[in-house]
């Protein structure tokens, strides 16, 4: 019977395929006692289940390539090898024959014992190895689901798989997409966290907060999924799939439409130039801005390089990584931020921090940096060596005071110093900004300002950290507001004590991209957007229908505004013919 379920739109797109349930708790454990003639027959089907995983798991690790292979390879290898390792298999199989536990419960049983080992452990790393554990027996679990079918499997081959799950780590969606993963429902998580920014970034559809996803979707049940309008629609009837169709055609052609504006400047309708960079933490996101005519990397986020290791990566290995994306734009500008985690995610890249009640508070961004500045020099030398082969800058996150700046700029000018004497050749200036994303940097600005080469505003935390709330909490994704007053002062205040410095000013933020706001930050001044690329042609055309002069004469009206509603009314007359 057909159900429609609603969420939110986290990546635009649709896509139709067979639902692949990821959630080790959410699985059907049976929990009947086996019989003793059935033994042998479930040890057999639990071990096609486990060489299902393994072969998934091999024929992924070959199709990585280039940069993704570095980001992933050692997340894939270690699921291999827990499913090789004698001691986790046969410990499984020994549930099955003497407890008499059916496959489904024999794992579970197996999960539980592994994650309480781990979790005693006093090592952070170790200890966070137990979602490594998860994930495996979840993989296994789901190959004992596909086992009731081979019609049903040959047509989820054929169709694809759309992923559904309580979350997904973003260093996950990378080997899902990588293997023909075409679409995401999350019961949890908003569009502005990271794993909706690198679903986009992916092009793969998502739907967050879909909240009764895992209870009303079986494995291998038709799943269609809007991303825009936040609609999965489980067991599509004949419309829903004329609807589709549609869609695919209409996609095509508003393709080749766009394609048209790559190669023209951005230009508003009175002839303003404006700048259009990309968002960017991939190869194919590189290849899709040199295709789309942005006008450099606006920011590229360097996480993915440190995520799922044993330790952080080195100075080559960045330094080679780095370079890629600055011959790949051609000469075109180039902004890399530095290194921007915190407790939540430092022992999936090797580093070791205290636990922390609250990590989005913590210390991440550039307070990790200034904490272990061996860390951070080593990012920095492998900056400044790219900067060889093109132009580029450093954009440093959560940045709170001018007295952080001032310490990067001595770490900045000490690693060009031993670069120079080791005989490295380097570029003689290499700009460097402050992300602002915090509102106490946004009020000091004025007296910061000269301490930066740039400023970039980041509005997915700028937002967070301004109305107090928690942007990956979809309870409280409804109170997630970039049009409240607060939130548009603090902008054009940004804006405006930059351009007087004679300082650019970027906004490299969700809202950058979104056509919804485009016309707001042009009344308030901005004149570069950075933005997934994906998006890039679609606010290119829209800008060319815009007035900049027209829109200026709105700004006072917009920060004169008290409510939400009020400055809808404003951006309602500035569309207005």
């Amino acid at each position: 019977m057909r159900l429609v379920l609603t969420g939110s739109g986290a990546s635009r797109g649709m896509a139709l395929g067979r639902a692949r349930l990821q959630q080790p708790s959410r699985y059907l454990v049976d929990e009947r006692p086996l019989p003793a003639d059935e033994v042998e027959a479930e040890v057999e089907r639990l071990k096609r289940a486990i060489e299902i995983a393994r072969d998934e798991l091999a024929a992924l690790r070959d199709k990585l390539h280039g940069s993704m292979a570095r980001e992933v390879a050692e997340f894939i290898d270690a699921h291999s090898l827990m499913l090789a390792d004698r001691e986790l298999t046969s410990g499984i199989y020994e549930l099955v024959r003497q407890g008499r536990y059916r496959a489904s419960a024999a794992l579970k049983l197996q999960r539980d014992r592994l994650v309480a080992v781990f979790e005693a452990m006093d090592d952070p790393y170790l200890r966070s190895r137990k979602e490594d554990i998860e994930h495996v027996i979840a993989r296994v679990q789901a190959g004992l689901l596909r086992e009731a079918s081979s019609e049903e499997r040959k047509l989820a081959a054929r169709v694809g798989e759309i992923l559904v799950s309580d979350s997904v780590a973003p260093a996950e969606l990378v080997p899902l997409a990588e293997h023909g993963v075409l679409g995401v429902v999350q019961t949890a998580g908003s569009r502005v966290s990271h794993g909706a920014i690198l679903a986009r970034s992916l092009h793969l559809p998502m739907v967050v907060a879909a909240h009764d996803a895992l209870g009303a979707i079986q494995d291998d049940d038709l799943v269609l999924i809007d991303g825009e309008a936040g609609e999965v629609i489980v067991h599509p009837a004949a419309p829903d799939l004329a609807r589709y169709r549609a869609w695919q055609r209409d996609s095509l052609q508003r393709s080749k439409q766009l394609a048209l504006l790559a190669d023209r400047d951005t230009r508003t309708r009175d002839g303003v130039a404006i700048a259009l960079y990309a968002n960017a933490e991939s190869a194919t996101d590189i290849a899709l801005a040199r295709a789309s005519g942005a006008a450099g990397i606006g920011l590229y986020r360097t996480e993915f390089l440190f995520m799922q290791r044993r330790e952080p990566p080195s100075e080559d290995e960045q330094f080679q990584a780095y370079c890629d994306v600055v011959l790949g734009m051609g000469g075109l500008p180039v902004t890399i931020r530095t290194l921007d985690l915190g407790a939540d995610k430092a022992d999936a890249s090797g580093l070791t921090l205290d636990d922390e009640d609250n990590p989005a508070l913590g210390v991440r961004g550039v307070r990790l940096s200034l904490r272990h500045p061996q860390l951070m020099r080593t990012q920095l030398r492998a900056i400044l060596r790219a900067s060889a082969f093109g132009p580029v800058r450093v954009l440093v996150p959560m940045v709170c005071a001018a007295e952080e700046m001032s310490q990067m700029r001595v770490l900045l000018r000490d690693c060009a110093r031993d670069l120079r004497s080791a005989g490295h050749e380097i570029a003689d200036n290499v700009e460097l900004g402050a992300m602002i994303e915090v509102p106490a940097a946004a009020i000091a600005l004025p007296s910061m300002i000269r301490k930066l080469d740039f400023v970039a505003i980041g509005t997915n935390d700028l937002v967070q950290y301004t109305l107090a709330i928690d942007r990956n909490n979809d309870h409280l994704a409804d109170l997630y507001d970039p049009l409240h007053p607060a939130v548009l002062r603090l902008l054009a205040q940004t804006i405006t004590t930059a351009q007087r410095a004679g300082k650019r000013v970027s906004l490299c933020g969700e809202m950058a991209g979104d056509r919804r706001y485009t016309a707001l930050l042009l009344a308030l001044g901005l004149t570069d957007f950075s933005m997934h690329p994906g998006v890039l042609l679609e606010v290119r055309e829209l800008i060319a229908t815009l007035d900049r002069g027209e829109l200026r004469k709105h700004t006072a009206a917009l920060l004169r505004a008290p409510t939400r509603e009020r400055i809808e009314r404003v951006i309602t007359r500035m569309h207005a013919p």
